[in-house]
């Protein structure tokens, strides 16, 4: 065949539909007999409900039915994850509500204006109680409690099993107290679904959802409803947009399906854009780093006491300290020694999920914030500290003191080439320039080399190719696009090994009626994994159908070639006999056979991408106005199968790194009031916010999968981030600024630099709560549908 399709800049096949409108979303849907649900929901954070009266709104024009806990008695579940046993959450509030916006009775009507006028009509009778907003004033002794019966609002924790100071024998220690700020989800669409109770001959429910992991959804549904996995289809059309906000069933899912079931109709909701901002978050970490080293500069020991805000019923997200934050908070660099402690605590704010990167941008922000103030007291360049401590590239595979075994990796080639494309030594000479001459306005330049884990702990994934009798191709897999471009990759996988033209290969996903099974898309997993089974199904279906070609052909089937053309011919036969696809198909057809075939791909272990990021700010020391001047990513993911996708995912990290450094944040008042539930309080950036981004790539492929791949949907957020911090503290660190928490807004960097310029600048450090030293030295979480 001619040169490979695969790394080459194919533009994506999936947007035409997108941006014609030719597409349908959850809410584009007209089912017969829709029914439109909305729901009621707490208007406090914390309290015990008395009273709920429905009957103004049950007697309400277009209602159909309003419901309460009691109505459907729905089994009370934990979501994706199980965080603490004892605290599954009702699908309707029962008692008491833990956090504003809680969903404590369901209105279903003709139309969505009635349902949403009905709502209005229920009223619920609150006896408030304290609230606790914030996780580490939770941990204190006289905190109001969440769950009584545990007497405690710690719902998890680990203890390291390090026994001595890691720090011994370092000559300088660095502690800092940081924060990674709670932040919105924000997906352009947010949560929805439509049930159809009555099904059709196959099936008892049908369950349109926007979700990512359509087969874990049909899992979840079957175990909370009592049903057969194989009587509940899900389909999952366009979704827009997931991030990690969008993997599992959640509240609102249970209790629309349940009153679809009682009402015999098929049932929708759409959150709207306040309920998605005041629900979907993600992050939300308090870290408190202890960094040992020498005077040499060389790490000697870390240690890490990290508490994960769960929120309200212990969201899953608040456990992501104590397992993916804890795998990756050695970063980059060689720690001989790490002692790393985790809490998740709840408290009344809305339950904490994943947001893309999922605990790895945690550890990294850390980290290389950590690394920029030893740099700093030691008097050494952030990038010389950073390649002092580098792992070194030829011991891979290598373990790290907690546990992940890095596949591959070379931590300074990209950070060579980000520092080569920013021009890192002009960039310091002009920050020179301005010190000197006292210009208000100064430059900032930062930097962060980061490591993250993608399809975590390896695993399984479907795929399936199948040529049909005129020539063209279908191609499945069990991961589940919600944009990432599954249907140009998984169709140029399978062109370039059946040489069938991409125009002629169709993509199939997200129907568990459809597509047997999967895993659906999260932690960067489906290149590697779903285009790791599609390229082993075509690889099957290119066998079959040699065999056959060599029926045709009357020869042997070892001597049987595909030709540049895409037909197949006899090797060494220049000129000779060929036969097409939809003959090669007929041969088939006629021996009662079809080139088809599906194909389970294992993985066994993790890939670990990595990078090298390079921020450029202006910050006006007068006013603490941030502007972003350029950002340089080297992303490294391994062999690269479309740079056009890759750019596209950089590009869209990047858009969400940089906000959470600058501009985004979840605030909640001290009572639990959330501030920020529309896009006029939450600060979400638009392009005219951002810059040009400046992208490339390097290709360190990985020994664990047939491409090579390794994950880039998470690695920009997770790189840029701490780039982006570490340059606003550099733009002002000749004044005295040594640390400024995330978000970045101006209000925080000038208060920084009025306190530097008053002697008044805060310490960095605080003793963390004392909890850590009663945590159990083990435990976990179980993991019920992968993220």
């Amino acid at each position: 065949m001619a040169g490979s399709i695969l790394g080459t800049r194919v533009r994506r096949v999936e947007d035409a539909a997108l941006v014609t409108g030719d597409s349908t979303f959850v809410g584009n849907l007209d089912l017969d007999g829709l029914l439109y649900a909305a729901f009621v929901r707490s208007p406090v954070a914390h309290g015990h409900i008395r009273a709920i009266d429905t009957t103004e709104a049950a007697a309400a024009p277009g209602v159909v039915g309003v419901f309460t806990a009691a109505d459907l008695s729905l089994a009370p579940h934990h979501g994706l994850m199980v965080v603490n046993p004892k605290v599954p959450r009702p699908p309707l509030a029962v008692d008491r509500v833990r956090f504003v916006g809680e969903p404590v009775a369901l209105v279903v009507a003709e139309s969505r204006a009635a349902a949403a006028d009905a709502v209005e009509l229920v009223d619920v009778d609150y006896d408030p109680l304290p609230a606790v907003a914030d996780p580490e004033d939770a941990l204190a002794p006289d905190a109001e409690l969440q769950f009584p019966e545990l007497g405690t609002n710690l719902v998890l924790g680990n203890r390291s099993a390090v026994q001595g100071d890691p720090l011994d024998g370092a000559d300088v220690v660095i502690r800092a107290r940081m924060v990674n700020q709670r932040v919105a989800v924000v997906p352009m669409e947010g949560n929805a679904i439509a049930v159809e109770p009555v099904g059709d001959d196959e099936h008892d429910l049908v369950i349109h959802v926007s979700t990512q992991m359509p087969h874990g959804f049909q899992a979840m549904v079957a175990t909370e409803f009592d049903l057969p996995k194989d009587r509940v289809r899900v389909i999952a059309p366009h979704v827009g947009g997931g991030f990690g906000g969008k993997a599992g069933m959640i509240s609102e899912h249970t209790a629309v399906i349940g009153a679809a079931r009682t009402l015999g109709r098929p049932v929708a909701w759409v959150e709207t854009r306040s309920e998605n901002l005041e629900s979907m978050h993600g992050r939300g970490q308090v870290g408190y780093y202890e960094l040992g080293l020498r005077d040499d500069g060389r790490i000697v020991g870390l240690r890490a006491r990290v508490i994960g805000d769960a929120g309200a019923w212990a969201g899953f997200g608040g456990a992501l300290p104590i397992h993916m934050t804890a795998l990756m908070v050695p970063g980059v660099y060689d720690v001989p020694v790490v002692a790393y402690d985790a809490a998740a605590v709840v408290t009344n704010t809305a339950p904490m999920g994943a947001f893309r990167g999922a605990g790895r941008p945690e550890a990294a922000a850390h980290i290389e914030r950590m690394m920029d103030i030893a740099a700093d007291e030691l008097g050494i360049d952030p990038v010389e500290l950073r390649r002092r401590n580098f792992l070194d590239p030829n011991g891979f595979p290598v373990t790290t003191q907690m546990g992940a075994t890095y596949d591959s990796g070379d931590y300074d080639l990209p950070l060579r080439e980000a520092l080569r494309l920013a021009d890192y030594d002009t960039l310091r000479e002009e920050q020179a320039v301005r010190r000197e001459s006292g210009d208000p306005v100064q430059l900032g330049i930062g930097v962060s080399v980061y490591v993250e884990v993608t399809a975590p702990g390896g695993g399984s994934e479907f795929g399936s190719v199948t040529v049909h009798d005129d020539g063209t191709a279908t191609v499945s897999s069990g991961t589940s696009a919600h944009g990432q471009g599954h249907a140009t990759a998984f169709s140029m996988l399978v062109s370039d090994a059946l040489g069938i033209p991409m125009d002629k290969i169709t993509y199939v996903q997200s129907d568990t009626a459809v597509v047997p099974r999967g895993g659906g898309t999260g932690g960067s997993r489906s290149l590697q994994l779903g285009g790791s089974a599609v390229a082993s199904a075509a690889t099957t279906v290119l066998d079959q159908a040699r065999r056959h070609a060599a029926s045709r052909l009357e020869a042997a089937v070892d001597d049987v070639v595909l030709t540049d053309e895409g037909t197949f011919g006899v090797a060494g036969v220049p000129g000779g006999a060929t036969v097409t696809w939809t003959e090669v198909a007929a041969a088939a057809h006629d021996a009662g056979e079809q080139l088809a075939a599906g194909v389970d791909s294992n993985q066994e272990g993790s890939t670990f991408p990595f990078g090298a990021h390079v921020s450029v700010v202006e910050v006006d020391t007068e006013t603490g106005h941030v502007r972003p001047v350029r950002h340089v990513a080297v992303d490294d993911c391994g062999r690269v199968l479309n740079p056009l996708l890759v750019e596209g995912q950089q590009h869209g990290g990047l858009a969400q790194g940089i906000a959470q450094a600058l501009y985004e944040e979840v605030v909640y008042d001290a009572d639990g009031q959330p501030l920020t539930t529309t896009l006029a309080d939450y600060a979400m950036p638009s392009s005219a916010d951002l810059v040009a981004f400046e992208t490339a790539s390097t290709m360190t492929p990985t020994p664990l999968n047939a491409l090579g791949a390794k994950g880039i949907g998470e690695s920009a957020t997770i790189g840029s981030t701490p780039a982006v911090q570490n340059a606003v503290v550099d733009a002002v660190s000749h004044l005295g600024v040594r640390h400024i928490d995330l978000p970045c807004t101006p209000e925080r960097v000038w208060r920084a630099v009025q306190a530097a310029h008053a002697g008044t600048s805060p310490d960095l450090w605080r003793d963390p709560p004392p909890v850590f030293a009663d945590l159990p030295v083990s435990g976990g979480v179980d993991n019920a549908a992968g993220v």
